[in-house]
This record gives structure tokens, sequence and C-alpha cells, in this order.
């Protein structure tokens, strides 16, 4: 499931690269033809200025950044960051003294996210290559932890939210954008990997993301539907905070 996931985003990649578009290789449209990702769902939203190609080429479903309450001199760390449209954000809005990290499993994610950081002219940003379940960073060295549309494709989410707050400082928020399923999503869509790797199958009820992040040590969960994505299925903002203990 993993592999096919990262040749879908690989192509993603490839084809925003090359000028051809990323939904040229993962769709960003509803059934009905809206555009229910991509970077349509920042209309409105404070990008706080140029971040070069990287929001046009961004496959998430929200705008975590618009709620995750970032200042000066913080340590983001972004699961999944794709483009690097996010990471961008939170490096402008943490300033000089802070650093925003992305993570992302996929060479050629990752060559796109260094190019839109480098003509960002952005110095406070590090992208990693690693897994969201095994983050390759310290115990307690981030003060918040966002991710836009990823959690959703990962195999183990318990892991995803054990490692989120093993990073995490007490106290450190968690704020992402996510597709929450409907509880009553069929099997058929639960099966079909065309609907993982664009966003649907993989995706946890709100039920289940509110387990799993208590499990994992978060309290004070919000969960907040933002708009619909498929007939089963919406786009959310998740927040949490680890406990200070």
């Amino acid at each position: 499931m993993r592999e096919v996931v990262r040749e879908r985003y690989a192509a993603a990649a490839r084809a925003a690269g090359s000028g051809d578009g990323c939904c040229s290789a993962v769709a960003l449209t509803d059934a009905a033809g809206v555009e229910v990702f991509g970077n349509a769902v920042y209309a409105g939203a404070e990008v706080d200025g140029a971040i070069g190609d990287a929001l046009s080429a961004s496959l998430g479903c929200g705008v975590p950044t618009a709620v995750a309450d970032l200042h000066p001199g913080e340590v983001v760390l972004d699961l999944g960051a794709g483009a690097g449209a996010d990471v961008l954000i939170s490096a402008r809005r943490v300033g000089p003294t802070g650093k925003a990290y992305g993570l992302d499993m996929t060479d050629e994610m990752l060559e796109l996210a260094r190019a839109n950081a480098a003509a960002a002219g952005a110095a406070n940003v590090e992208f990693l290559k690693g897994y969201i379940e095994d983050v390759p960073l310290p115990d307690a060295t981030v003060d918040v932890v966002i991710s836009n549309c990823v959690i959703n494709l990962a195999g183990d989410k318990n892991l995803v939210f054990a490692e989120a707050a093993r990073v995490l400082k007490p106290g450190g928020r968690f704020a992402v954008s996510d597709v929450i399923a409907d509880a009553g999503m069929d099997d058929a869509t639960r099966a079909d990997m065309a609907a993982w790797t664009g966003c649907i199958a993989g995706a946890l009820t709100r039920e289940e993301f509110e387990d799993g992040l208590g499990a994992a040590g978060f309290e004070d969960i919000d969960i907040r539907e933002t708009h619909r994505v498929h007939t089963h299925a919406a786009s959310a903002i998740i927040r949490a905070r680890k406990t200070a203990a």
C-alpha cells in the first residue's frame, strides 16, 4: 500500500515539476467536478506572501496553518509536506528565530519542495526524508505538528499519533487538515485502492480520530468539518494538545 501511495504522489510531483499540473496524476475534484483538494482550498486564506510554485502544487484538503496559531520562534513539523506550501507558510510565521520542518517519504516531492524553498528564499526550513510513522526527530523538540490530508494515507494511524506526541514538547499543539469518513462508509469504497491514494478509503471516522489521539496522550481534541469531499467523507480541521504532564 505504501508503495502505491508513494508512486501516485511521485507522479504528481513529476507532473508539477514539468508544468503539467499535479492534477494530471492525482484527482482534485469530487464526483460533481468541484475542486475539493489542492490550491483551491486556500482561496481567501492568508498565506503570508509569495511562496513560489509550492501552493500551485498543493494536494491538501484544507489550510492547517490557518488554525495552528503559530508564533515567532516556534518549531513546526509538517507531516507529509509534499511540495512544501504549508512549510513555507509556517516558516514565515515563526520567523528567523523559528524553524519549519517538512517530512516526506517521496524523493520527487522532496526535490520539488527544496526547489520551492530556494525560490522563496526560505532559510529557516529543512525537508527530511522519512515516514510519518517513524519521524526522524528527537523527543520533545517540536512546538506544533501540522499536516494536510496525509494521515489518512498511513497504514497505522495510531503509530502516527504516537510519533506526533513523541516529538511534541509537553503542551505542544496538533493542528491538521484531514479527511474524516462517515461512520457508514461502504466496504466497496474502503477496499478501493484508487480511493485510498485519493485520500478517501483510508480515512478514520470522527470517533476513531478522537480515540486514537486520546490514546496517544492528546487532550482538548476538537474536530470541525469544513467541506464535503466525497459522498461518504468530509474534510475537517483536527486540533488537539499534548498533555503537559
